[in-house]
């Protein structure tokens, strides 16, 4: 199976785990401890998810002394925000046709129904 770096990042982000630990590093660098604490896992399932989150790109890992401090990378999520945002102008796009379509018809409805009262 060929594998992309969005279907990469995209699987990466499937997980609410990594979501939540992406979302730990938004706040600054954080050490694998710190990033483990409010889970409930054992740190080799953490290790394992920040494995993950390492090979889509979505963060980099550093050793200081005995410590690993993890950063997030943005190049990976502007990748996946640059191509929701061409899917996000044309579904914008079709509701405002669908919107505008919708005010047709109920324009439409209550002249039908202003001519009715009319004739009583």
């Amino acid at each position: 199976m060929t594998s992309d770096r969005l279907s990469t990042t995209f699987a990466a982000l499937a997980d609410p785990t990594r979501r939540a630990i992406l979302a730990s590093l938004l706040l600054g660098e954080c050490s694998v401890g710190e990033l483990a604490e409010p889970f409930a896992m054992s740190m080799p399932a953490v290790s394992k998810h920040l494995r993950v989150l390492e090979r889509a790109g979505l963060i980099a890992q550093r050793r200081d002394a005995q410590w690993r401090r993890c950063r997030i990378k943005a190049g990976p999520l502007k990748e996946v925000s640059d191509w929701t945002e061409r899917y996000r102008k044309v579904w914008e796009e079709r509701l405002d046709r669908l919107d505008e379509y919708i005010q047709q018809l109920k324009a439409k409805e209550r002249k039908a129904h202003g001519r009715k009262q009319h004739r009583k």
